[in-house]
C-alpha cells in the first residue's frame, strides 16, 4: 500500500477525530447536567458553543474536504504518475488539514482560511501530479 494509500485512510478518520474532539468535554456528565447526549447526539452539538462548536464545524469541512481528495489520489494513481510525487502531495494535503483544524479549534479564521486554501490546491494538484 502506498503512502498515498494511508493518507485516504488518514483522512477519513480525520472527521471522526474532530467528532471526538467536539463531544469530548460532555463525555462522562450525565445528560441532564450538560453532558453528550446519545440520545440526540446532533442536536446536543448544535447547542454547542466555543471550541466545541468548531470542533464540529472542522468535522463538517473535514468530510467536505474528502471527496476532492479521494478522486485527486485515485484518479492520479489510476493514470500512473509519479507515486513519489503523489504521496507528497497526500502528505502536504494531510499536514494542511492538521494545521486547519488546529486552527478552527483556536479561533484563528484568516490563517484557518488559509491552510483550507492550501488543502484544496494540493488536492487539485493531484490531478496532475
Amino acid at each position: 500500500m502506498t503512502i498515498a494509500n494511508h493518507c485516504l485512510i488518514v483522512a477519513c478518520l480525520m472527521p471522526l477525530l474532530c467528532a471526538w474532539i467536539a463531544k469530548s468535554k460532555g463525555i462522562g456528565k450525565r445528560r441532564r447536567d450538560g453532558g453528550f447526549d446519545n440520545h440526540d447526539p446532533r442536536t446536543w452539538l448544535a447547542r454547542q458553543t466555543g471550541w466545541q462548536a468548531r470542533a464540529n464545524a472542522a468535522q463538517a469541512n473535514s468530510f467536505e474536504a474528502l471527496p476532492l481528495f479521494i478522486a485527486g489520489v485515485l484518479a492520479a494513481q489510476q493514470m500512473q504518475l509519479a507515486q513519489a510525487r503523489i504521496d507528497q502531495l497526500a502528505m502536504g494535503f494531510i499536514a494542511a488539514r492538521v494545521v486547519y483544524i488546529a486552527l478552527y479549534l483556536a479561533d484563528q479564521p484568516t490563517l484557518r482560511s488559509l491552510a483550507w486554501g492550501v488543502g484544496l490546491a494540493l488536492s487539485v494538484a493531484l490531478f496532475f501530479a
